[in-house]
């Protein structure tokens, strides 16, 4: 994953979540209490951690390759076997290199016929080379992308394998895998997400619409830090403060600093431009850092090594306390 980092003045975060109603009974609020954390503790850090480490197995999915077509085939029969209506979306996109890459986006579903959608994202191709190792030698190899690729796929799955679980969501979920995000270079943004600018322009299904998206990016490292990313706070203010209160009320502040970050290009940014769905960016990214990213970023470092179950836990079960929370909206 590559992002270019902006500049910009920074825009006040507005929305609030809605108070809960200090009128109801003890018992109730019991009992929601309750009913909330058993949902989000379906989420399973150990399946999410597996889930990585299958991706990583396959080697660097990198479009064109033998492990890219394996991986891909992988994710969605694992989605099919998970209860999604699955589709494909295979095309062949220029590269900034003037290759030609075959792209293949996986599109998995959930209560297809409802109206009201969720989208979750995140992309599931390796970067072909580790241009920001700190040895230059390195610069023309492959590298694992356990964590950029990896480990955002590795939550979505496990929250597709929950949702299979359940007799009714409520609302539909739509969880896309955008391939080719990674093959840019430095000082063209229009070389990045080239999945999620393809899906975007054609989407499948045909006509698609979404009251919110998350990006997932970068999810699964030891003490990450996800920090209001500048896109997601301009056209996203209200998912964007739901979501990080959420994930504060549920202990899981640590990782989610309600803060500046930076402005980045990712795949979240076609389907706004695009679509006109309005989508934070979870991300691990730091202004404290050279990059803003971690010191493994695009370098040989990128492994099973950096992986926490912790850090999994608290994107994914953040995750479905949002999506059981849209769900008891859309019937209030």
């Amino acid at each position: 994953m590559k992002k270019q980092i902006l500049a910009g003045a920074a825009i006040i975060l507005s929305a609030a979540l809605t108070a809960c109603n200090g009128n109801k009974a003890q018992t109730e609020e019991t009992e929601t209490q309750q009913t909330e954390t058993v949902a989000a503790d379906l989420f399973s850090a150990d399946s999410a951690y597996a889930y990585v480490q299958r991706q990583v197995d396959f080697g660097p999915r990198i479009p064109g390759t033998d492990a890219h077509k394996a991986c891909g085939d992988w994710l969605a029969a694992t989605l099919r076997s998970y209860g999604a209506t699955v589709l494909e979306q295979r095309a062949e996109v220029k590269a900034y290199t003037g290759e030609m890459l075959p792209m293949r986006n996986i599109i998995a579903s959930y209560n297809p016929e409802a109206s009201q959608r969720i989208l979750l994202m995140a992309h599931w191709d390796t970067r072909p080379f580790s241009d920001e190792d700190p040895n230059s030698a390195m610069h023309t190899k492959t590298f694992d992308g356990a964590d950029d690729g990896g480990s955002g796929v590795g939550v979505l799955l496990e929250i597709a394998r929950t949702l299979g679980q359940r007799d009714s969501i409520g609302i539909g979920v739509d969880l896309v895998l955008f391939d080719t995000e990674d093959y840019g270079t430095s000082g063209n943004d229009e070389s990045w997400c080239l999945g999620s600018q393809y899906w975007s322009k054609n989407p499948l299904p045909a006509g698609y619409k979404a009251t919110a998206g998350i990006l997932l990016d970068m999810v699964g490292s030891k003490g990450a830090t996800f920090y209001w990313e500048y896109f997601s706070k301009r056209y996203a203010p209200g998912i964007l403060s739901e979501v990080w209160q959420l994930a504060a009320e549920m202990g899981y502040g640590s990782y989610y600093i309600q803060a500046d970050g930076g402005a980045l290009t990712d795949d979240h940014l076609p389907v706004i431009r695009n679509l006109g769905i309005p989508c934070i960016n979870i991300v691990n990214y730091s202004p404290k850092n050279k990059h803003g990213f971690g010191d493994y970023w695009h370098t040989q470092n990128d492994n099973m090594d950096n992986i926490d179950k912790a850090t999994l836990d608290a994107v994914g079960e953040t995750l479905l306390r949002y999506l059981d929370m849209r769900a008891t909206a859309s019937v209030q």
